[in-house]
């Protein structure tokens, strides 16, 4: 029995070596690029070299059980498209045959994710259901037409690791003709742009919220800007709650929300059950963010955005404010159900947050920067009004003085004993002094609490300029000034306020002469374009550049200026500026040290009439003048040390000085 068994075993034996050096030898030739068929004719796989794992599966794979067939089968064309599939570099995949069936290469195997290398020569309606009726219909046309097409950025939800994923692609597809040039498959080159389109929708986003946030003037107005620019990116923010952290540190307020509705909001609301299941307490606490996983189960229904799959994660970010970057609040932004949350997600979200405790840090600098400036303001009204005040408080004694004295100076010389007119003369000349001061005070008062009004009439301005000009021709003249008035006549009269006009004029022609010691005063008008243009020009001792910025505040004046006086309030240039801006015109200042100064006043040939007191007294120009020629004299003269007759300019009585005082106390 034994010597039958034993021939029949050894032969089985044979058999099971042969068959192993047969499979061992035909490894070797398919990585030879020869494939050994089973009735052991050798098959052609040369077009299959190459191409890494790719073209190591391909020759390693039985195609005789996938619906491509045995390899001897296969056309030339598809034989090409194979070779140029796994040489190339660029992403490439094939769709072969009537079920579409997948050859792809190296660089497009990412593309399938997990689903690799179950896709590999498998039907295209099973390796992608999910995204087979945007796909399928354009293969048609393709395998139809013949006439290729192609898509750019084109949403394509695949499912390759397990849950659907937002993608999107820019592809091409091209007929692979046949014999006869019938199309018997698609060629796709494939790029994934995903990335990139996710870059540009998030860049957008945080930079309109950048730019919206610069308009918030509260906390809450940032919140709700914040709030309605997350809403334009569902895609990336599902859902979002914005919580203020309250003042006590004890709580926190719900700031605004994103596509939550109502009843979710009020889940959310900092763990109003006592516990902290969404952080929100331990962010604001601690300031470190924190990743919600699991949300789903915990809490069903969270809405996706414009997905349907609910969301699983939120990230919890802290919102910070002011120079320390205290934490102020916190914001809970729900992931996308679609998109995987890597770094690029992480810091989109703390971007989000940087930008929006950006707009609430910007928000609390307004409020602060307006609260002080309500401050300011509230100081410079009850400032005005404390002058406004004391300017009308000293008016009445001023007149009950000025009045004796007027009465004392307009008697016969026989009825005043000369030393008691002069006496009168220096008290009346310093009361008029300290009542222009009084009125400047009232101008300047009357002009910033917006109760000024300029009574508008045409006015031949170069001859009226002219005239106040020569209100200071023989106080030049003495001082050894010369007075130079270049005022030709205008085409057209321009619209002042006459007693608005003497002031800024007198107050320029006065400044110039205080700082001017030889030389020139130069008083000149002309016409550029639609503005008369008046000049006040001096050789005096000009003004440092550091200075000029601040020229025409209140008060200020300038330290170490070189004068005849260093006396004054610091209103005079204050209220010229206002006084012009009132014609509607505008004032600017040339200087050069050591050289002269330069002010040039600009003031429109038409604007918007404004009617005339009908009781509005015409005074003379020269009584105006006179108190501000007085003072001039005065600096020039050295008052304290001389009597009353050196301060009566030639031509002047104690009369015209009487009437000077009653005319300016009737002024207001």
């Amino acid at each position: 029995m034994s010597d039958t068994v034993l021939p029949f075993a050894r032969a089985e034996a044979d058999r099971d070596d042969r068959a192993a050096e047969n499979a061992r030898l035909r490894s070797l030739l398919r990585q030879a690029g020869i494939a050994i068929e089973d009735d052991g004719q050798p098959v052609d796989t040369g077009f299959m070299a190459g191409g890494g794992e790719m073209g190591a599966l391909m020759r390693s794979m039985d195609w005789s059980r996938t619906s491509f067939g045995p390899v001897e089968g296969w056309s030339q064309a598809l034989r090409s498209a194979v070779s140029i599939c796994l040489t190339t570099r660029f992403p490439v995949v094939l769709y072969y045959g009537p079920e579409r069936a997948l050859i792809y290469n190296d660089a497009w195997r990412p593309v399938v994710g997990d689903k690799h290398p179950w896709s590999f020569g498998r039907a295209g309606n099973e390796v992608w259901a999910e995204i087979w009726d945007i796909i399928g219909p354009m293969f048609d046309t393709v395998f139809e037409t013949g006439e290729a097409t192609w898509s750019d950025d084109q949403l394509l939800p695949l499912n390759r690791f397990g849950y659907v994923e937002e993608c999107y692609f820019y592809y091409s597809c091209s007929p692979i003709r046949g014999e006869h040039g019938r199309v018997e498959g698609i060629f796709t080159a494939v790029a994934e742009t995903t990335q990139r389109v996710l870059a540009d929708r998030r860049t957008r986003l945080l930079r309109d919220l950048a730019a919206r946030s610069i308009e918030a003037k509260s906390t809450e107005e940032a919140y709700a800007i914040a709030a309605d620019v997350l809403t334009g990116d569902p895609h990336d923010v599902p859902f979002a709650l914005l919580y203020t952290l309250d003042a006590d540190g004890a709580g926190l307020t719900l700031a605004g929300q994103v596509g939550m509705p109502e009843a979710a909001s009020q889940v959310a609301m900092a763990g109003d059950d006592g516990g902290d299941f969404w952080s929100l307490r331990r962010v604001a606490a601690t300031g470190d963010p924190v990743l919600l996983d699991g949300l789903d189960l915990a809490r069903p229904g969270l809405p996706g955005g414009p997905w349907q799959e609910p969301v699983t994660q939120a990230r919890v970010v802290p919102v910070t404010a002011g120079k320390g970057a205290r934490t102020s609040g916190v914001a809970m932004l729900g992931i996308s159900p679609r998109l995987r949350f890597d770094e690029r997600y992480q810091v989109f979200c703390e971007q989000v947050a940087a930008n929006v405790s950006a707009a609430v840090t910007n928000a609390l600098t307004y409020q602060e920067e307006r609260a002080r400036a309500e401050r300011l303001a509230e100081l410079d009204r009850a400032k005005t009004l404390f002058f406004s005040n004391v300017s009308h408080e000293f008016r009445t004694p001023l007149t009950l003085m000025l009045s004796p004295l007027e009465e004392i100076l307009a008697k016969p010389d026989e009825q005043v004993l000369p030393d008691n007119r002069a006496l009168a003369t220096v008290a009346h000349r310093n009361g008029l002094r300290l009542l222009r001061l009084v009125n400047g005070l009232l101008d300047f008062s009357r002009v910033e609490a917006g109760r000024a009004r300029a009574a508008f009439r045409p006015t031949d301005l170069s001859r009226f300029t002219a005239e106040l000009a020569g209100n200071f021709r023989s106080l030049c003249e003495v001082a050894g000034l010369d007075l130079v008035v270049n005022c030709p006549p205008l085409d057209a009269p321009v619209p002042l306020d006459a007693d608005m006009w003497e002031k800024v004029v007198l107050n320029l022609l006065s400044n110039a002469f205080k700082f001017t010691f030889e030389g020139e005063i130069k008083v000149s008008v002309r016409r550029e374009g639609g503005c008369a243009v008046l000049t006040v020009a001096d050789t005096g001792t000009g003004i440092p550049a550091e200075e000029l910025p601040r020229l025409f505040e209140r008060f200020h004046r300038v330290e170490g200026a070189r004068g005849r006086t260093f006396e004054g309030s610091g209103i005079g240039l204050a209220l010229v500026q206002e006084l012009v801006k009132l014609h509607h015109g505008s004032i600017r200042v040339e200087s050069d040290p050591g050289r002269g100064t330069a002010f040039h006043v600009t003031v429109p040939f038409h604007q918007a009439s404004q009617a005339v007191p009908k009781d509005t007294a015409q005074v003379s120009m020269a009584v105006r003048a006179e108190a501000f020629v007085a003072e001039a004299r005065r600096w020039m003269s050295g008052e304290a040390d001389r009597n009353s007759a050196d301060l009566i300019l030639p031509g002047e009585d104690a009369s015209t000085v009487a009437v000077a005082g009653r005319i300016l106390l009737a002024d207001d």
